[in-house]
């Protein structure tokens, strides 16, 4: 990336002139004021830093000034009043009333091995607002301001690149906007301020950028208001969030057991029911992978606790539903239980949702 800041002096590299950058504008220009007070863009590639003494700007509206001469030095002349940039008009969009904000993180070489790449923050304003906004992260305490400025209505804009060394420090974030509409009457939005936690972890697996309405590439992209509602915190990451889970169902394996029932009509048959409801209260930040398994090892425990008593029925309920817990459950007894006897149960009482084993 380049090292062109706003409020460098830059010449042009391929034409004559150059100026001051004024501002960016996408990823990879930017825009120059020149002595006019017009702004010309430019790609930064074509643009490089000068001191004040190097910088020469000509437009097609002066000629150059020739080589200075040891002569004598012209009366000052009156300044003429610098013609100012004419505000550039919004398009707007009946859906833009409403704000949409968003950030966005893409790789800078999403070819490259992800340990090693670096990556770029952009700031979205999917609206028909200016937005006056303030990007920060939180350290110890206290917050950073990482950017702020004004961002157009429908614009997205770079805001910084770093590397896997920051990471850590983005796991808090923060961004306060407010907007607004110049020169025409508008509808009032509150002031906004939303937190985040950003699981850092994904920055490391290529699958999390994905393909988006934003960017050519993929990128991650996390919402600050959608449809005028600012996203609610997030105090923990899907990753915190499904180790708590996982860390609730080790301490449910030493819990007394409440799954167990003796059959209504046989009490020296056992019912078991395997359904994730009857498991688990919440299964929020749980895949389904994640619950098949939570499923499976409640199967392996009861099988283990009985697995003393000779002769015992037991009726593992699993439901029909698309059958994989059935699949699952059969492929174990096949292979880590040979020594026991299942079959389907009673179909009168169960359907195809149950199967019985016989403790051997």
């Amino acid at each position: 990336m380049s090292d062109i800041k706003i409020g460098d002096k830059v010449r042009f590299l391929n034409s004559t002139g150059g100026g001051v950058v004024s501002r960016f504008k996408g990823k990879d220009q930017v825009l120059v004021e020149d002595e006019d007070g017009f702004e010309v863009p430019a790609l930064i590639r074509e643009c490089v830093v000068v001191s004040d003494r190097e910088v020469q700007v000509h437009s097609s509206r002066r000629s150059p000034l020739p080589p200075t001469q040891p002569t004598q030095a012209p009366a000052p002349q009156p300044k003429k009043p610098q013609p100012q940039p004419e505000e550039e008009k919004v398009t707007e969009t009946p859906e833009g009333e409403r704000l949409n904000v968003y950030l966005a993180y893409l790789p800078i070489e999403p070819t490259k091995v992800m340990q090693d790449s670096g990556y770029e923050t952009y700031f979205i304003n999917d609206s028909n607002y200016y937005l006056f906004f303030n990007y920060m992260n939180r350290q110890n305490n206290s917050w950073i301001s990482r950017y702020n400025g004004i961002v157009e209505p429908n614009t997205q804009i770079f805001l910084e690149e770093f590397g896997k060394d920051d990471l850590n420090s983005l796991e808090r974030i923060c961004v306060q906007l407010i907007a607004f509409k110049k020169g025409k009457p508008y509808s009032l939005k509150n002031t906004i301020s939303v937190e985040l936690h950003l699981d850092t972890v994904k920055f490391y697996k290529q699958h999390c950028f994905m393909e988006n309405d934003f960017f050519d590439e993929d990128a991650m992209v996390y919402p600050i208001v959608r449809q005028d509602v600012p996203e609610k915190e997030l105090l923990v990451s899907a990753t915190e969030l499904k180790e708590a889970m996982l860390q609730k169902v080790r301490e449910d394996r030493h819990a007394p057991q409440t799954i167990v029932k003796k059959k209504a009509s046989d009490s020296n048959v056992l019912e078991v029911d395997l359904h994730i409801t009857e498991l688990l209260d919440n299964t929020n930040g749980l895949s389904n992978a994640d619950m098949l398994n939570y499923q499976l090892e409640k199967f392996h425990e009861i099988l283990a606790q009985y697995a003393g008593n000779k002769g015992q029925k037991i009726v593992f309920i699993h439901g029909k539903g698309d059958g994989v817990l059935r699949k699952a459950i059969e492929k174990e007894l096949k292979t880590r239980y040979k020594q026991h006897y299942y079959q389907d149960a009673s179909f009168r009482e169960y359907g195809f949702g149950a199967t019985m084993v016989t403790i051997k």
